[in-house]
Parts: C-alpha cells; sequence; structure tokens
C-alpha cells in the first residue's frame, strides 16, 4: 500500500477520533517544539497535583462549587471551513483598529496588522504560538511569570497546560499605537472548550489599547472557556485593555487577569460580563514602581439564574502609587453576583492612595449580591478607602420618566443605563465606550423580546 494511501487513511482517523475529555487529556500535544511545549507538561502536573476547590476555602466563599464540573468539556475541536469563515465574518468590532486577530476554538482564523508602520517601529504583533517559537528568549521571560493568588491556581495550571491560542503584543519604547488593536476568541458547538490567552508587552513611554472579545457561536451551546492575560508596563507606560464577555449563557467562564505597573506608568483594565451561566474573574494589579497607578473598572449585567464571581486584590508594593476600583453590577431574576476585593500596602509603601468602590443595582427581589471589600496595610501616612452599597431602582427617578410617557421596561432600561456609564467614561476612549454600551443594551433588547 502506498505512502500516500496510509497518510490518507491517518487523517481520517485522525478527524474521526473523538475530542479527548479535559479531564484526561493530558497536556496538550504540540506538532512541532515551540516555547510553550516544554512548559505544559509540568502544568499538567500541577493541574492533577491541586485538589479542586472547596466552599470552606476563603478564596472561594459565597461561591455555587456545584457548577464547576470539568468532565463535561473535551479539547478544542477543529473548525470546517464554513464554520471558520462564518466566525471571521461575525467579528465585528471598532471602526478603526491598528489590527485583529481571530480565533475559534484556538485555531486562528485571521490575522490583521493594518499599518505596515508598526512593524518598522519594532512593535510585535504575533499569535501566541508563533510568538513563543520566534521570540523565546522575550515571550518565556513574561509569559505567566505572576502566579495566580486568588483561589484559580488549578485552573491555571490548566490553562498553561492547554494554552496555544491568544496575543503577543511587543510596543517598544516610546512607540506609541494610536488605534486599537482587537482580538476575537469564540466557542464553538456544544460541550467543547477554549484557552485564550493575551500577553502585553508595553515598554518605557509606550502607549497601547488592547480590547478582547469572548464570544460563542449560539447562545445556548454548553462550553468552557479558561482565560489569562498578563499586562506588563514599563516606567512611563500607558495601557488599556478591555475584555468583553458575552459566552453564551451556558458556559462556565474563568479569566484570571495580572498586571504590573511600573514607575509612573497608568494601566485601566476594564471587564465587561454579559454571558456565560457562571463567570469568574481574578484580576490583581501589582504597583512596582513610584508614580505608578492602576484603574480597576467592571461591568456586569446579571439575569435569569447566572453567577458573577469577582475576586481582586490590588498590591502596593512601594510607596507614592496609587489604585482605584471601580465594579457596578446589575442584577434581574434570580441573579447572583459575589464580589470579594483587597488593598495591600506593603511595608515601606507610603503615600498610597487607593480606592475601591462597588455598587449593586437589584432589579427584582430575588436577586442577589454579596460583597466584601478590605484593606490590609502596613504603610504609615496613606489614604484607602473601601466601600459596597447594594439598592434597588429609585422609585421617585423612575416615576419622573413614566409620567414623561415612558413605558415602564424603557424606563428602567435607561436606569441601568445610566447607573453603568459612569464606568465605561472612565475608560476615555468614547468609541470602545459606545460600543460596550451597545452590548449592554443589545442583552437588555433580547431579554424584552
Amino acid at each position: 500500500m502506498s505512502s500516500a494511501i496510509l497518510e490518507a487513511e491517518r487523517m481520517e482517523q485522525t478527524i474521526a477520533a473523538p475530542p479527548a475529555n479535559l479531564l484526561t487529556a493530558g497536556p496538550l500535544t504540540r506538532e512541532t517544539s515551540d516555547g510553550l511545549a516544554p512548559l505544559q507538561a509540568k502544568a499538567w502536573e500541577r493541574f492533577e497535583s491541586i485538589p479542586m476547590p472547596l466552599r470552606t476555602n476563603e478564596e472561594w466563599r459565597f461561591s455555587n462549587l456545584k457548577r464547576i464540573n470539568l468532565s463535561v468539556y473535551t479539547q478544542p475541536v477543529a473548525l470546517d471551513q464554513a464554520a471558520a469563515e462564518s466566525l471571521v465574518a461575525r467579528s465585528k468590532g471598532l471602526e478603526k483598529a491598528a489590527g485583529r486577530l481571530v480565533f475559534g476554538n484556538d485555531e486562528l482564523l485571521s490575522n490583521e496588522l493594518f499599518s505596515e508602520s508598526l512593524r518598522q517601529k519594532g512593535v510585535i504583533w504575533l499569535p501566541l504560538e508563533q510568538a513563543a517559537t520566534e521570540h523565546p528568549e522575550l515571550f518565556s521571560k513574561y509569559f505567566m511569570r505572576e502566579e495566580a493568588i486568588l483561589g484559580g491556581q488549578k485552573f491555571a495550571a490548566l490553562h498553561q497546560s492547554q494554552v496555544r491560542a491568544g496575543t503577543f503584543l511587543y510596543v517598544p519604547r516610546g512607540v506609541e499605537i494610536e488605534l486599537p488593536v482587537e482580538s476575537f476568541h469564540w466557542l464553538h458547538g456544544a460541550g467543547g472548550s477554549c484557552f485564550p490567552h493575551t500577553l502585553i508587552v508595553a515598554e518605557e513611554m509606550s502607549k497601547v489599547t488592547v480590547v478582547d472579545y469572548f464570544q460563542s457561536d449560539s447562545e445556548d451551546s454548553e462550553g468552557f472557556a479558561c482565560g489569562m492575560n498578563d499586562l506588563w508596563l514599563g516606567a512611563g507606560a500607558n495601557v488599556t485593555y478591555v475584555c468583553a464577555q458575552k459566552w453564551s449563557s451556558k458556559a462556565l467562564a474563568f479569566q484570571i487577569n495580572s498586571t504590573v505597573v511600573g514607575r509612573d506608568a497608568r494601566a485601566v483594565a476594564l471587564n465587561l460580563n454579559l454571558g456565560a451561566s457562571l463567570a469568574r474573574t481574578e484580576s490583581v494589579s501589582r504597583l512596582r514602581g513610584q508614580g505608578g497607578r492602576s484603574d480597576m473598572l467592571a461591568v456586569s449585567v446579571a439575569d435569569e439564574t447566572q453567577e458573577l464571581d469577582q475576586r481582586t486584590f490590588q498590591i502596593h508594593e512601594v510607596r507614592n502609587t496609587s489604585s482605584d476600583l471601580l465594579y457596578k453590577n446589575s442584577l434581574d431574576d434570580t441573579a447572583r453576583t459575589i464580589f470579594a476585593g483587597l488593598i495591600r500596602v506593603d511595608p515601606g509603601a507610603h503615600q498610597t492612595d487607593a480606592y475601591q468602590k462597588v455598587r449593586n443595582l437589584l432589579l427584582s427581589d430575588e436577586s442577589e449580591a454579596n460583597s466584601a471589600p478590605g484593606l490590609e496595610i502596613e504603610a504609615d501616612d496613606v489614604r484607602c478607602t473601601h466601600g459596597a452599597t447594594t439598592g434597588q431602582i429609585d422609585a421617585e427617578e423612575f416615576f419622573y420618566l413614566l409620567s414623561r410617557g415612558i413605558q415602564p421596561k424603557e424606563a428602567r432600561k435607561l436606569i441601568v443605563h445610566g447607573f453603568l456609564q459612569e464606568v465605561l467614561d472612565r475608560l476615555g476612549h468614547a468609541a470602545i465606550a459606545e460600543l460596550l454600551s451597545e452590548m449592554v443594551h443589545a442583552k437588555f433588547d433580547a431579554k424584552a423580546r
């Protein structure tokens, strides 16, 4: 039998083979050796050695762990050409962008950098696997160098053992990318998984805005997403990062965010949470350079039986740094939100200026908001405040809109949007704020139908 026929039969068997279950799959099998391969076997060993979280763990307090069952999911499944083309066509973001990557089930579908001048300035904009191979020293210096510390260690290990898709963006010293860069990550089919990763390295005095979109191809398809990002800001750098997720209503999603801020640098990070049955985010911001600032923002719209679990950590490691957290949640039906956040000021980190505010708007009597902000201060001469509020729509404000002829559903939507808009405006980017506002409107409109 000819080698060509044998190869054809092998390919047919490979295509016909069912996808591997996540709990028994082992580390991702790679056709070629690259900068990720050596890490993945060790990561799988860590994943297997770390027990599943228990509700008695402080980091998982209030969480509904019964919703976390990894045994029903499989490794990513390859897409056929029609599905791939459809997802690329549906990847609509900003009207103007500097570049765009599209992934489906962790497979690169499209790669566009719209300005050749950026390459000439030394900007590196590559899919994660390619960057690990072509720039191994730079990649290994920054990829997952900060450990997950808010309870998601097991899921971080699973992510590292399976990751292949994502964005690597390196911005050299003094380079400013005027237009945002975008990445789209799609879950296609039922029962699959994806492991998106974003790695941004902004050198001294550079500036960039990045928007990640996380979406399911179908509103009612089950799936598992386990994403991470690493944001590294050199001295005087300015990075704005937006994570906009609208996974399907039956998806299980984890997102672990790490930001390291250098001297006189500023990071602004916003999480928009619209989809998933259970979505857990863990966000850690480390202030490591004097004059550094981190703004941590989130807008969450939960309804039906959704649960949004938010854990944050603002770590001030040196003196004269600032951080400001503003999270706003809108809850309807029997939806639940959980917020647990801590501001820590390390010894010697004097002149720290840190804020933490969480506001919950309950649209039904059955919705539930759990908030636990906290402070841990080991330095003098600091200003740190935190607080959480939970309330319902103001009756007088609602009656005022009704008296102007506005229908009750529309009046309620207007009030909720006004409540959330403060966070979107903090981005300082009108086009992105408008796009995110449209996504919020779309969720309310879908519920009204």
